[in-house]
């Protein structure tokens, strides 16, 4: 039920009228925006009761442990961090695989590497011999579009398709196969569903939104929840589900397309429209939530103790844990990485720790949890909490990962019945948005061309988060389970008894009867995912001018779109007969020739499904399009999505674009030009000019005759604090064309001072290649990174020749972080 405020707010008018100045003068001072009040949001219907059994072994074992254990299990640690050995001695509550964390630094390793990881860790966890209680250790992981680290998992369409199928039911048993794959490797905790309502589409984070409509995320994350968890009363937590953790809580999808940004909404907005994932995958039982990264209207959610304590766990009666993001305590004011009580105090149960010093972490925690900055009480709960999830979801008594009934059952990796669900899943998200004369479906016997860069690319059609965090570095290869799109419709065309040509550049020696290009968004995740405007590749036309040849030449066109949110693609829609947003379908391609290619009668095989769950740009600046608001004018409204039985036709489309603000900043040198605000600057013996390599003067050219060195200065310091937190590194692509005579550096610069890593050993004279270090390289050297002035400083102290084509702020290629250059 919602409670009532009419009458509390009546009764507030009444004592103001009443009030005399002075009396007025005395009434005190309205609370910060950022204060939730929880009697104005509703009383959740909780199935999980509280079990009395449960209860009881979880304060029995509370009881025995000493306060160094409960400590213990306050924090979580990255396996790039940590070892089995250290469980051995620090008896921690859980680990985790970051986005670029794997075993042996492999993001390839086979799935029984990562099955025996766990063992490790697990064996270390309940190595004990004082006689205090044993706790296991859990393993959290971000599978969030299927078991999605694991090399042939079946990945499924990103959030954002999803939606648009509008098919709760199939919701679920993509839940119950993503944590089916993800147990078989003894991994018994996902990260997920995220419950975003995004609300501006320039956010990187868009695709993992299921709708920009609040009622659409609820009518899925429930059933979400209850796909990987099982179901109350039913198969919950029985083996083959994992632990589900609910996120990012609470507006991360109003930071108006930041990422780790502020929410500014009324607590209102906050309630009814971005808690609305929580309403439904809270009651059905969700064992974990994580908070946010961002903001409500200036308090980071992480230890904003008004919605962690006083709405979620007082007036919903949420019983299991809080889990914090990736370092995001240490954004909370007065932390740091590796100090943080306040985030405990307002209601964090659980660290998320990422980088070497988790131990001054432990050691912190432990000294405010014995002098009480940490109370007693608090401490108690949040390891209360932990426990009582460990006990509902078995890890007590399941044993080392490895003898769990699911483990070890690779053959459910990329399984035909998974496979089935993802292709059907495929087939149900495609939204029809563009089919002027009719040119869909592809006639049987055509002659198919099928061109554009993301024909033949399983890992841009799954996008981010695909074997590796950023989606970045993989190729087929990678998916042994998994088929591109290109594969598909060469198999349909086929099957009715045509046939099809892949050719990315579009070339063909006989005319087609028709063309299906396919291209659209690289991939990316978190950070470098953010976009300045909605206009697709507005660097790059190269995708608009493959669509305008094929036009000239008189080849019926179909354009399938691959994005991770809306975008202005008006040119490249006029440009085509018909559009197709595919977003980001996942492994299995062929689900999108099961649509488009008709059967041998000429019926068409399977009819769009999709509507659209978020607005569909007209004009480039149109980053936020909301139904509820009276000037909502988008091209395509939440909803749209045409079958085979409309004939309406899309006129020409306006192509004209207006000034809005551009730029980003982590494109610190890309395709000749700078970032707006910067320059690049020479000193010393070094002369600076420009030369060739994709485009006609696009790199620059650099001759050292003797010491000096080159940077990127800022006009004024940027904060890549976020991008350093994320692990995210500085990239240089280059070339050497005269080997050093002295000593090379590659650094950054902040106000007051250069931390510079060695780069003479990569300074071999040959072919283009590519150069990266974390930037955490250069905060635990003492650089401010949120006083960045030069992000890019390369000095030679002898002779030196190097060209520069890129230089950029991002995810490192895939293999092992270190602070060299990679």
């Amino acid at each position: 039920m919602m409670v009532s405020r009419f009458g509390t707010a009546c009764a507030a008018i009444a004592l103001v009228i009443g009030a005399g100045p002075a009396m007025a003068q005395q009434q005190p001072a309205q609370p910060p925006a950022s204060i939730a009040h929880p009697d104005q949001w509703p009383v959740l219907p909780m199935q999980l009761k509280r079990d009395p059994k449960v209860e009881a072994r979880v304060e029995s074992i509370l009881s025995k442990m000493s306060i160094d254990d409960k400590v213990g299990q306050l924090i979580q640690v990255d396996i790039a961090s940590i070892t089995p050995k250290d469980l051995e001695t620090y008896k921690l509550g859980s680990i985790l695989n970051g986005g670029n964390s794997a075993p042996n630094n492999d993001e390839f390793a086979p799935a029984p590497e990562w099955l025996k990881l766990f063992d490790a860790f697990y064996d270390a966890s309940v190595k004990r011999s004082d006689g205090r209680p044993v706790v296991p250790v859990i393993w959290g992981t971000d599978a969030v579009h299927g078991a999605n680290n694991i090399v042939g998992a079946t990945l499924f369409p990103h959030n954002i398709g999803l939606g648009a199928m509008r098919d709760p039911a199939l919701i679920k048993k993509i839940g119950a196969v993503t944590a089916l794959e993800t147990a078989a490797t003894g991994i018994d905790w996902s990260f997920a569903p995220t419950v975003a309502v995004v609300q501006d589409d320039r956010w990187g984070r868009t695709y993992e939104s299921y709708s920009e409509d609040p009622a659409i995320v609820a009518s899925y994350a429930g059933q979400m929840v209850e796909g990987i968890q099982g179901t109350l009363g039913q198969d919950f937590m029985k083996p083959g589900h994992v632990i589900s953790s609910v996120k990012h809580f609470l507006g991360d999808g109003g930071t108006g397309g930041h990422d780790q940004g502020d929410t500014r909404v009324s607590e209102t907005v906050l309630r009814d429209v971005h808690a609305a994932g929580y309403m439904t995958a809270l009651p059905v039982g969700a064992l974990t939530v994580m908070p946010s990264f961002s903001s409500w209207n200036g308090e980071k959610m992480t230890g904003n103790k008004s919605l962690l304590t006083g709405v979620l766990k007082d007036r919903w009666g949420f019983q299991g844990f809080t889990i914090g993001d990736w370092n995001a305590h240490g954004q909370v004011p007065g932390c740091t990485n590796e100090d943080c009580a306040p985030a405990i105090n307002a209601g964090l149960d659980m660290f998320m720790y990422s980088g070497p010093k988790w131990k001054d972490l432990y050691a912190n925690t432990l000294r405010e949890a014995k002098d009480g900055t940490i109370p007693a009480a608090r401490l108690d709960d949040a390891v209360r909490r932990i426990l009582r999830v460990k006990v509902i979801a078995g890890t007590f008594d399941a044993g080392r990962p490895s003898s769990r009934p699911m483990s070890g059952k690779f053959d459910l990796l990329g399984a035909p019945a998974h496979r089935a669900i993802a292709r059907q899943a495929v087939r149900e998200s495609l939204v029809l948005l563009k089919n002027n004369g009719s040119v869909l479906p592809v006639k049987p016997g055509a002659n198919i061309l099928v061109a554009g860069r993301g024909a033949d690319d399983i890992g841009q059609q799954s996008g981010g988060w695909s074997i590796t965090w950023q989606g970045t570095g993989v190729t087929n290869t990678n998916f042994p389970n998994g088929q591109s799109i290109w594969s598909g419709i060469d198999q349909a065309a086929r099957a009715a008894g045509g046939k099809a040509t892949l050719a990315v550049d579009g070339a063909y020696a006989a005319k087609p009867d028709v063309a299906i290009v396919v291209f659209g968004e690289m991939p990316y995740a978190e950070f470098t995912g953010d976009r300045p405007t909605l206009e697709y590749s507005p660097d790059d036309k190269s995708d608009l001018a493959l669509l305008k040849k094929l036009k000239a030449a008189g080849v019926p066109t179909v354009a399938v779109f691959l994005s991770g949110r809306p975008l202005w693609v008006n040119p490249e829609m006029n440009a085509a007969d018909a559009f197709v947003a595919a977003f980001l379908p996942g492994t299995e391609g062929g689900g999108v020739a099961d649509v488009l290619i008709a059967r041998k009668d000429g019926r068409p095989a399977n009819d769009f499904h999709g509507k659209l769950s978020f607005s569909w740009p007209k004009r480039v600046d149109q980053y936020v399009l909301n139904k509820r608001d009276p000037g909502y004018d988008p091209l395509f409204p939440i909803g749209y999505g045409l079958t085979y039985a409309d004939r309406s036709t899309v006129g020409r489309l306006d192509e004209t674009k207006p000034k809005v603000a551009a730029g980003d900043q982590n494109a610190l040198f890309v395709r000749g030009r700078v970032a707006g605000g910067a320059r690049i600057n020479a000193n010393g013996a070094v002369v600076l000019t420009r030369t060739d390599r994709s485009g006609q003067e696009d790199s620059l050219r650099l001759a050292y005759k003797g010491a000096g060195s080159i940077a990127i200065e800022q006009a004024m310091p940027i904060d890549l604090t976020r991008e350093s937190n994320g692990q995210l590194s500085l990239i240089v692509d280059y070339r050497v064309t005269a080997a050093p005579a002295g000593e090379v550096t590659l650094g950054i610069a902040d106000t007051a001072k250069t931390v510079t890593v060695p780069m003479t050993g990569a300074m071999t004279v040959g072919d283009w290649t590519t150069a990266a270090v974390p930037l955490r390289c250069f905060a635990d050297k003492g650089i401010a990174m949120d006083k960045v002035t030069q992000p890019f400083v390369l000095a030679s102290t002898g002779a030196l020749g190097v060209d520069i084509s890129a230089i950029r702020v991002g995810s490192a290629p895939a293999g092992p972080v270190t602070c060299g250059v990679k």
